[in-house]
Parts: structure tokens; C-alpha cells; sequence
């Protein structure tokens, strides 16, 4: 309860993250039957950069501000920023769109987004800033206890976004029951699960976590500003994407290495490769 997202907006992490989400909705627009969206770890929606949380670590600026200032950007990342203009209609770069914000962008007027916050403060701004709009639903509850509560949709197609601070020692062993449970009443939908990477024999503990769920097919995408050694720093960002959208593996191969470079041009790395199942 005490992890606040504020100081963290924008930065590497959050690019990866957002982009990675903004890419796996366009693909789910891609047919016309409506699509749910939950989002387990909502946070307040956006987030301003010049307030002092953000102001007093400055990580957008390795992260948000480094993509908008690249003379060429990705194409796969045009989902992406146009979640950050749409907040920043004078241009420049005062606020930023968490995920709920970067969700509802891509939304259609038949398509539902689910917004789970538990941080009672968070909520209420969450409430404040989606307000009035019929397809947003806000549930104050916890993250993991709503992949029982919310699943399966009545949609049936959809994504779901596992976001969760990683401030809990027993973090993985919640992610791993939830994901258990949700995949036993929605086999079908998307999951976008994020994680830190510190040191690398945690991560391969953590996949091998995951991967004894036998889940369907999962990639792993990961952009890394160092190599994973330092056990007490952030040196990554990665995802697991479970039934990923066909041909979102390609697009993200063209995608992670551009980040890479751009989040890190002093020699950051990147990694994208099945966990389980890759699809014939």
C-alpha cells in the first residue's frame, strides 16, 4: 500500500510497458466484436509531470522524453504515442497516461475497460478521471482477488494487465496463483504480465514459475538498460504475453531493439523469445 506510481511515471520501465499494452490493443481492434480490458494494479490513470513526485526523480526523462525527442520513431509505437499527445493537446509534455488512460484511447464505443485499484487515495482520483464514461467500470478491491471476481467477460475476447509493484515478498507467489486461477476461467484471453528485472537468477526462477502453470503460448519481451547483475538496482523491464495476438512476435521484434537503443544508447540489450508453446 505504500508503493506510489507517481515517482515513477514515464521512465523506461513504463514505455515498455505502455507500448507493449498500446500494441496488443490495436491488435484486438483489428476485429469488429467488442473486446474487455481489466487492468489488475490501475493506479490514478495519469500522472503529471510537473508535479514533485515526478519532478524529484526525473525517470521520464530517460523514458517518455527520450522517445518523443527521436527524430523517427517506430512505426509500432504510433498506438503508443498517440495515448501521450492525446493528454498534451498543446503539445510539449506535461502529463502522462498510465495504463487506464493508454486502455481507454483504443477503446471503441461497444468495447469495456475493468480498473482495479485498492490504494484508497489512488481510487479516488481514479474515480475522478473517468468519471461519466459508461464503458470504464472502477472496482476498489485487490488486484489478484479481481481476476476471480471479474473473469471469465462476457466478451470473448479481451486482455488482461498485471501490473503489480513487486513490494511484497510474496508478490510472485500471488501473480502465480491469480494467473492460475484466471487461466482456468478465461483460457482465451490476453495476459500482459510485467516484471522488474534486477538480477537475471531471479527472472529465470520467476519464468519457471510460470511455466509450470503449462500455460498457452507465452513470449517474453524484455528491454534491459544494463546487464541484469545488480540484485539491489532496476537494470530491466520485461513482459509476459500470454496467447499473444498473431503477429504481434514480429512486430515486437522490430520494436525492442529500437527501444533499446533509444532507452539505453550507451549499449542497453533486449530479448524477445517463447517461455512455453510457440504457436506452428
Amino acid at each position: 500500500m505504500n508503493y506510489r506510481h507517481a515517482y515513477h511515471a514515464g521512465g523506461f520501465s513504463d514505455v515498455v510497458k505502455h507500448a507493449v499494452l498500446a500494441l496488443a490493443l490495436g491488435h484486438l481492434r483489428r476485429k469488429d466484436t467488442p473486446f474487455f480490458v481489466l487492468d489488475t494494479h490501475a493506479g490514478i490513470g495519469r500522472y503529471d509531470l510537473s508535479g514533485p513526485q515526478a519532478e524529484k526523480t526525473g525517470e521520464w526523462q530517460g523514458g517518455v522524453g527520450r522517445l518523443l525527442a527521436a527524430p523517427a520513431p517506430q512505426p509500432a509505437l504510433t498506438p503508443y504515442l498517440d495515448a501521450v499527445r492525446r493528454l498534451n493537446p498543446e503539445g510539449g509534455l506535461r502529463w502522462y497516461p498510465g495504463s487506464p488512460e493508454v486502455a481507454r484511447g483504443l477503446l471503441r464505443p461497444g468495447d469495456r475497460l475493468a480498473l482495479v485499484e485498492l490504494h484508497p487515495e489512488d481510487m479516488a482520483e481514479l474515480k475522478g478521471g473517468f468519471a461519466g464514461d459508461r464503458r470504464v467500470g472502477i472496482h476498489h478491491m485487490d488486484g489478484y482477488a479481481a481476476l476471480k471476481a471479474l473473469l471469465p467477460p462476457p466478451e470473448r475476447r479481451g486482455l488482461v494487465l498485471i501490473d503489480p509493484p513487486f513490494e511484497v515478498k510474496d508478490e510472485v507467489a500471488r501473480l502465480r496463483a491469480g494467473l492460475a486461477q484466471a487461466l482456468k476461467r478465461w483460457s482465451t484471453g490476453i495476459y500482459l504480465i510485467w516484471y522488474p528485472i534486477k538480477a537475471r537468477p531471479a527472472i529465470e526462477r520467476f519464468h519457471a514459475d510460470i511455466a509450470m502453470l503449462a500455460p498457452p503460448p507465452t513470449l517474453v519481451a524484455e528491454v534491459l538498460l544494463r546487464p541484469a547483475e545488480d540484485p539491489f538496482r532496476l537494470n530491466g523491464t520485461g513482459m509476459l504475453i500470454v496467447n499473444p495476438p498473431w503477429q504481434l512476435d514480429a512486430a515486437l521484434g522490430e520494436l525492442l531493439p529500437w527501444l533499446a537503443a533509444q532507452l539505453a544508447p550507451e549499449g542497453g540489450d533486449w530479448r524477445l523469445d517463447w517461455l512455453t508453446g510457440k504457436p506452428a
